[in-house]
């Protein structure tokens, strides 16, 4: 067997591997399991966060994601999954209400979900998602404006911010590139942060959707706090830890 003490190289490659494949580590247990110290974990745990692999949390590490494709691309990926957590959401709908859709592809199938004969207030900043809404007789839509993003296939920045703060809603569905229950929902782009932090004040319940690979991860920018979130739409093969962790923050889970 090999000595993980003597072999620092090796046995940061294996705490790497472990992270990949379950997405957070626990300190106390990477060391019962390679026979070594909590310090010498904590260290590992540091060096790989300088390498971009991890992130360090209170008595261990969660997984920092690569940054995501463009809008484009993400389209084509998981698109079974994605299709059954927007219909989820698109039934936590009710009649009557104002609800923010942001940008994203999840939330653009939930769109193309939503019952046509829901008498909703519908405001976006996602153009294609604006389309798909309109089509809808009885949806009033309110489409954000600014300047366009590529990545994220919405509008951020100044004068998208300064719109919302003219409305209320009472939901509001979020996307998110990774969250964990230590760090929260986050993403990669900072103004896309910045605009979703800025929705989520004005919103009476704030829903995320998220695929389970997704969870526990994290991301550079910080969207929100575990406590922030209301709702919690995923996977059901979303691990019974996580879902424990998420509740004690308060976070009712739908699992699809």
């Amino acid at each position: 067997m090999l000595d993980y003490a003597a072999f620092p190289e090796q046995r940061q490659a294996l705490i790497q591997q472990i992270l990949l494949e379950n997405g957070r580590v626990v300190c106390s247990d990477l060391a019962s399991r390679l026979n070594v110290s909590e310090h010498t974990i904590r260290r590992d745990l540091q060096e790989l966060s300088k390498e971009g692999i991890c992130k360090k949390v209170y008595g261990g590490a969660v997984v920092m994601l690569p940054e995501s494709a463009d809008y484009a691309a993400r389209k084509s990926n998981k698109p079974e999954q994605k299709s059954s957590i927007a219909q989820k959401c698109a039934r936590l709908v009710k009649s009557g209400s104002c609800i923010f859709i942001d940008s994203g592809t999840t939330n653009l199938m939930m769109a193309e979900a939503l019952p046509a004969e829901l008498a909703l207030t519908v405001v976006t900043n996602a153009p294609d998602i604006a389309a798909v809404l309109l089509k809808k007789p009885l949806f009033n839509v309110i489409m954000l404006g600014g300047q366009l993003q590529r990545t994220t296939g919405g509008s951020v920045g100044a004068t998208a911010i300064a719109q919302l703060s003219e409305i209320f809603f009472d939901q509001g569905f979020i996307g998110g590139c990774a969250m964990a229950p230590e760090s929260g929902l986050t993403g990669f782009d900072f103004s896309d942060c910045e605009f979703k932090r800025a929705v989520i004040h004005q919103c009476n319940e704030t829903i995320v959707s998220l695929t389970a690979d997704k969870i526990p991860a994290v991301a550079r920018y910080v969207v929100a706090k575990s406590s922030e979130i209301d709702v919690l739409v995923v996977e059901e093969n979303i691990s019974k830890e996580y879902g424990e962790a998420f509740r004690e923050h308060d976070i009712r889970i739908y699992t699809v």
